[in-house]
């Protein structure tokens, strides 16, 4: 097996998303690989023909990446310990697209990636970004689930 050398987590913040960073920072950990943090804002509907008052697109735009800039912060000062090799990107776009790209970009050996194991109607309706990821990567994929709660 080859070493990983990079890792790339993508996170949204959500209980999934924390479960499979552990595994990711482990992972960097143990190979002694640099771990590359990374959120995906989604493109947010475009609200310019629509009345919102006291704030433009533009400023809910803002808004949106410095919350999530302090997400992260507040993320990695909680989380990382004494793991230093490792950097945080923020992007907009469609996550599985800039999942992808930021991997290639970066030469990431391994994306690591929480799923939300829906199914059926669900599924069909919203997507998996993990599933897309894990057809389209051109590097290994580890896809974590959090355990059924009993």
């Amino acid at each position: 097996m080859k070493p990983f050398e990079k890792i790339l987590v993508a996170i949204d913040f959500s209980e999934n998303s924390d479960y499979a960073f552990e595994y990711a920072l482990t992972l960097a950990q143990q190979f002694q690989a640099e771990l590359t943090i990374m959120h995906v804002i989604n493109e947010p509907v475009d609200l310019r023909g629509f009345y919102v008052p006291h704030i433009s697109f533009e400023q809910l735009e803002k808004e949106i990446g410095e919350g999530a800039e302090k997400m992260m912060g507040t993320f990695c000062q909680t989380r990382m310990g004494n793991f230093t090799t490792y950097k945080t990107a923020i992007v907009s776009g469609i996550p599985y697209e800039e999942i992808i790209r930021k991997a290639e970009d970066s030469g990431a050996s391994l994306i690591v990636l929480g799923t939300h194991g829906r199914t059926g109607l669900d599924h069909l309706i919203f997507g998996s970004t993990a599933e897309r990821v894990v057809r389209s990567a051109s590097c290994p994929v580890l896809t974590i689930r959090m355990p059924a709660e009993n």
